[in-house]
Protein backbone atom coordinates (compact mmCIF):
# COMPACT_ATOMS: atom_id res chain seq x y z
CA UNK A 1 0.00 0.00 0.00
CA UNK A 2 1.36 3.00 -0.74
CA UNK A 3 1.78 6.00 1.94
CA UNK A 4 -0.49 8.84 1.94
CA UNK A 5 0.77 12.26 1.11
CA UNK A 6 0.49 13.83 4.49
CA UNK A 7 -0.73 17.59 4.28
CA UNK A 8 -1.55 20.64 6.64
CA UNK A 9 -4.00 22.92 5.42
CA UNK A 10 -2.68 26.95 6.74
CA UNK A 11 -5.32 29.43 6.29
CA UNK A 12 -7.17 31.92 8.32
CA UNK A 13 -10.75 30.89 7.19
CA UNK A 14 -12.29 27.94 9.06
CA UNK A 15 -14.58 27.81 6.05
CA UNK A 16 -11.56 28.10 3.69
CA UNK A 17 -9.59 25.33 5.91
CA UNK A 18 -12.99 22.50 5.60
CA UNK A 19 -13.32 23.38 1.61
CA UNK A 20 -9.28 22.68 0.97
CA UNK A 21 -9.70 19.59 3.76
CA UNK A 22 -12.45 18.24 2.06
CA UNK A 23 -11.16 18.50 -1.50
CA UNK A 24 -7.87 17.37 -0.64
CA UNK A 25 -9.23 14.38 1.38
CA UNK A 26 -11.31 13.67 -1.91
CA UNK A 27 -8.64 11.55 -2.87
CA UNK A 28 -7.34 8.36 -1.71
CA UNK A 29 -3.93 9.23 -1.69
CA UNK A 30 -3.75 12.18 0.14
CA UNK A 31 -4.32 12.41 4.22
CA UNK A 32 -4.57 16.24 5.52
CA UNK A 33 -3.15 15.91 9.25
CA UNK A 34 -3.63 18.77 10.57
CA UNK A 35 -4.90 22.46 9.78
CA UNK A 36 -3.55 26.14 11.28
CA UNK A 37 -5.21 29.09 11.17
CA UNK A 38 -2.09 31.41 11.69
CA UNK A 39 1.95 30.80 11.12
CA UNK A 40 2.68 30.43 14.33
CA UNK A 41 0.20 27.41 15.07
CA UNK A 42 1.51 26.32 11.53
CA UNK A 43 5.00 26.47 12.85
CA UNK A 44 3.97 23.51 16.07
CA UNK A 45 1.82 21.70 13.59
CA UNK A 46 5.01 21.20 11.25
CA UNK A 47 7.13 20.04 14.22
CA UNK A 48 4.74 17.57 15.57
CA UNK A 49 3.26 16.41 12.36
CA UNK A 50 5.88 16.46 9.76
CA UNK A 51 3.85 16.71 6.58
CA UNK A 52 4.82 16.08 3.14
CA UNK A 53 3.17 19.37 1.93
CA UNK A 54 1.52 22.70 3.10
CA UNK A 55 -0.89 24.39 1.69
CA UNK A 56 -0.30 28.25 2.69
CA UNK A 57 -2.70 31.58 2.56
CA UNK A 58 -1.10 34.52 1.63
CA UNK A 59 -3.13 37.02 4.07
CA UNK A 60 -3.28 35.92 7.63
CA UNK A 61 -3.41 37.18 11.41
CA UNK A 62 -0.17 37.96 13.12
CA UNK A 63 2.37 36.99 10.50
CA UNK A 64 2.05 37.15 6.75
CA UNK A 65 2.62 34.13 4.34
CA UNK A 66 5.18 35.45 2.92
CA UNK A 67 7.12 36.53 5.54
CA UNK A 68 6.41 32.91 7.15
CA UNK A 69 7.43 30.92 3.37
CA UNK A 70 11.01 32.79 3.66
CA UNK A 71 11.33 31.74 7.34
CA UNK A 72 10.13 28.42 6.32
CA UNK A 73 12.67 27.60 3.52
CA UNK A 74 15.37 28.82 4.91
CA UNK A 75 15.13 27.22 8.26
CA UNK A 76 12.87 23.72 6.97
CA UNK A 77 12.47 23.42 3.68
CA UNK A 78 9.62 21.69 2.34
CA UNK A 79 7.43 21.55 -0.79
CA UNK A 80 4.68 24.44 -0.55
CA UNK A 81 1.48 25.38 -2.41
CA UNK A 82 0.27 29.02 -1.87
CA UNK A 83 -3.14 30.05 -1.77
CA UNK A 84 -3.38 33.56 -3.60
CA UNK A 85 -6.62 35.78 -4.49
CA UNK A 86 -7.18 35.71 -8.62
CA UNK A 87 -6.26 40.12 -8.43
CA UNK A 88 -2.94 41.62 -9.90
CA UNK A 89 -2.31 42.07 -6.19
CA UNK A 90 -2.26 38.54 -5.51
CA UNK A 91 -0.28 37.71 -8.79
CA UNK A 92 2.45 39.56 -7.51
CA UNK A 93 2.47 37.76 -4.08
CA UNK A 94 2.15 34.63 -5.63
CA UNK A 95 4.96 35.20 -8.21
CA UNK A 96 7.13 36.41 -5.19
CA UNK A 97 6.02 33.53 -3.19
CA UNK A 98 7.68 31.19 -6.24
CA UNK A 99 10.78 33.10 -6.52
CA UNK A 100 11.25 32.54 -2.27
CA UNK A 101 10.50 28.71 -2.88
CA UNK A 102 6.77 27.81 -3.31
CA UNK A 103 6.55 25.15 -5.66
CA UNK A 104 3.15 26.92 -6.67
CA UNK A 105 0.09 28.59 -6.37
CA UNK A 106 -3.97 28.01 -6.03
CA UNK A 107 -5.91 31.12 -7.30
CA UNK A 108 -9.11 31.97 -4.98
CA UNK A 109 -11.35 33.79 -6.55
CA UNK A 110 -12.49 37.16 -5.68
CA UNK A 111 -16.37 36.09 -5.67
CA UNK A 112 -18.34 32.94 -4.81
CA UNK A 113 -15.20 31.60 -3.18
CA UNK A 114 -16.89 28.09 -1.88
CA UNK A 115 -18.09 27.83 -5.56
CA UNK A 116 -14.55 28.59 -7.41
CA UNK A 117 -12.31 26.53 -4.89
CA UNK A 118 -15.02 23.50 -5.84
CA UNK A 119 -14.35 24.13 -9.11
CA UNK A 120 -11.04 23.69 -8.78
CA UNK A 121 -10.84 20.52 -6.48
CA UNK A 122 -9.02 18.48 -8.98
CA UNK A 123 -6.43 21.28 -10.32
CA UNK A 124 -5.91 21.85 -6.40
CA UNK A 125 -5.07 17.78 -5.60
CA UNK A 126 -3.02 17.80 -8.87
CA UNK A 127 -0.76 20.58 -7.98
CA UNK A 128 -0.46 18.79 -4.51
CA UNK A 129 0.11 15.88 -5.71
CA UNK A 130 3.14 17.40 -7.78
CA UNK A 131 4.77 19.28 -5.00
CA UNK A 132 4.69 16.21 -3.23
CA UNK A 133 7.55 15.03 -5.48
CA UNK A 134 9.53 17.96 -5.55
CA UNK A 135 12.69 18.45 -4.50
CA UNK A 136 13.01 21.54 -2.56
CA UNK A 137 16.11 23.44 -2.13
CA UNK A 138 17.03 26.07 1.16
CA UNK A 139 16.13 29.61 0.27
CA UNK A 140 19.52 31.81 -1.19
CA UNK A 141 18.42 34.99 0.72
CA UNK A 142 20.53 37.00 -0.98
CA UNK A 143 19.22 35.88 -4.62
CA UNK A 144 15.97 35.81 -3.00
CA UNK A 145 15.90 39.35 -1.79
CA UNK A 146 17.80 40.74 -4.63
CA UNK A 147 14.61 39.55 -6.71
CA UNK A 148 11.85 40.90 -4.71
CA UNK A 149 13.86 44.31 -4.32
CA UNK A 150 14.53 45.13 -8.07
CA UNK A 151 10.32 44.33 -8.35
CA UNK A 152 9.77 46.44 -5.51
CA UNK A 153 11.48 49.16 -6.80
CA UNK A 154 10.27 49.07 -10.43
CA UNK A 155 14.26 48.14 -11.83
CA UNK A 156 14.36 47.04 -15.58
CA UNK A 157 17.38 45.56 -16.68
CA UNK A 158 19.00 47.76 -19.49
CA UNK A 159 17.76 46.68 -22.93
CA UNK A 160 19.65 46.17 -25.70
CA UNK A 161 18.27 47.11 -29.53
CA UNK A 162 17.53 43.81 -31.45
CA UNK A 163 20.52 42.83 -33.83
CA UNK A 164 19.88 43.12 -37.59
CA UNK A 165 21.08 39.64 -38.01
CA UNK A 166 18.14 38.00 -37.24
CA UNK A 167 15.66 40.27 -38.53
CA UNK A 168 12.88 37.94 -39.87
CA UNK A 169 11.84 35.06 -37.63
CA UNK A 170 13.32 32.29 -39.94
CA UNK A 171 15.07 31.37 -36.41
CA UNK A 172 12.35 31.56 -33.18
CA UNK A 173 12.50 30.16 -29.87
CA UNK A 174 9.12 27.95 -28.33
CA UNK A 175 8.82 27.34 -24.74
CA UNK A 176 6.20 25.70 -23.17
CA UNK A 177 5.66 25.43 -19.25
CA UNK A 178 3.22 23.80 -17.08
CA UNK A 179 2.12 23.79 -13.50
CA UNK A 180 5.10 25.54 -11.50
CA UNK A 181 7.28 26.72 -14.41
CA UNK A 182 7.27 29.75 -13.96
CA UNK A 183 10.48 30.39 -12.00
CA UNK A 184 12.22 27.78 -14.72
CA UNK A 185 10.90 30.48 -17.24
CA UNK A 186 12.69 33.21 -15.10
CA UNK A 187 16.07 31.49 -14.81
CA UNK A 188 16.31 30.66 -18.53
CA UNK A 189 15.50 33.94 -19.63
CA UNK A 190 17.84 35.79 -17.19
CA UNK A 191 20.56 33.52 -18.62
CA UNK A 192 19.87 34.51 -22.78
CA UNK A 193 22.20 36.75 -24.59
CA UNK A 194 20.12 39.98 -26.20
CA UNK A 195 20.98 38.81 -29.92
CA UNK A 196 19.11 35.59 -29.86
CA UNK A 197 15.75 34.92 -32.41
CA UNK A 198 12.35 36.31 -31.13
CA UNK A 199 11.30 34.04 -28.19
CA UNK A 200 7.34 32.55 -27.75
CA UNK A 201 6.39 31.49 -24.16
CA UNK A 202 3.00 29.39 -23.58
CA UNK A 203 3.12 29.24 -19.15
CA UNK A 204 0.28 27.42 -17.77
CA UNK A 205 -1.25 30.19 -15.55
CA UNK A 206 -4.66 31.88 -14.73
CA UNK A 207 -5.23 35.12 -16.90
CA UNK A 208 -4.73 37.34 -14.46
CA UNK A 209 -1.13 36.57 -13.47
CA UNK A 210 0.29 36.54 -17.42
CA UNK A 211 0.41 40.00 -17.23
CA UNK A 212 2.32 40.80 -13.83
CA UNK A 213 4.58 37.87 -14.54
CA UNK A 214 5.11 39.19 -17.93
CA UNK A 215 6.36 42.53 -16.25
CA UNK A 216 8.47 40.32 -13.69
CA UNK A 217 10.68 38.46 -16.53
CA UNK A 218 11.22 41.85 -18.32
CA UNK A 219 12.79 42.70 -15.18
CA UNK A 220 14.76 40.05 -14.98
CA UNK A 221 16.54 39.76 -18.42
CA UNK A 222 18.35 41.86 -20.83
CA UNK A 223 15.78 40.80 -23.00
CA UNK A 224 12.28 42.56 -23.65
CA UNK A 225 9.92 40.70 -22.29
CA UNK A 226 5.86 41.36 -22.98
CA UNK A 227 2.37 39.71 -22.64
CA UNK A 228 1.14 38.93 -26.52
CA UNK A 229 -1.00 41.10 -28.59
CA UNK A 230 -2.53 40.04 -31.68
CA UNK A 231 -0.92 41.08 -35.05
CA UNK A 232 2.39 42.01 -32.77
CA UNK A 233 5.71 41.32 -35.04
CA UNK A 234 8.10 38.58 -33.78
CA UNK A 235 11.43 40.39 -33.23
CA UNK A 236 15.22 39.46 -31.66
CA UNK A 237 16.35 40.17 -28.43
CA UNK A 238 12.39 40.03 -27.09
CA UNK A 239 10.15 37.41 -25.87
CA UNK A 240 6.52 37.28 -25.93
CA UNK A 241 4.12 35.54 -23.28
CA UNK A 242 1.02 33.98 -24.07
CA UNK A 243 -1.81 36.04 -21.95
CA UNK A 244 -3.17 32.74 -19.86
CA UNK A 245 -6.38 31.89 -21.42
CA UNK A 246 -4.63 31.95 -24.75
CA UNK A 247 -2.34 29.73 -27.17
CA UNK A 248 -0.09 31.67 -29.66
CA UNK A 249 -0.29 31.28 -33.19
CA UNK A 250 2.89 33.00 -35.37
CA UNK A 251 2.83 33.09 -39.42
CA UNK A 252 5.80 34.77 -40.96
CA UNK A 253 7.12 37.90 -38.55
CA UNK A 254 2.94 38.27 -37.21
CA UNK A 255 2.12 36.59 -33.70
CA UNK A 256 -1.65 35.73 -33.15
CA UNK A 257 -3.46 35.06 -29.88
CA UNK A 258 -6.24 32.38 -30.05
CA UNK A 259 -8.68 31.34 -27.22
CA UNK A 260 -7.38 28.67 -25.32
Amino acid sequence: MNKKIRVVVVDDSAVMRQLLTEILCSDPDIEVVGTAPDPYIAREKIKQLNPDVLTLDVEMPRMDGLAFLRNLMRLRPMPVVMCSSLTQQGASVALDALALGAIDFVAKPVVDVVHGIRESAQEIITKVKMAAHAHVRPLVEVAAMQVAERHDAGVVLPKRSAPTRFATTDRLIAIGASTGGTEAIREVLAGLPSDIPGIVIAQHIPKAFSGPFAIRMNSSSILNVCEARDGQPILAGHAYIAPGDQHLMWCATVLATSAA
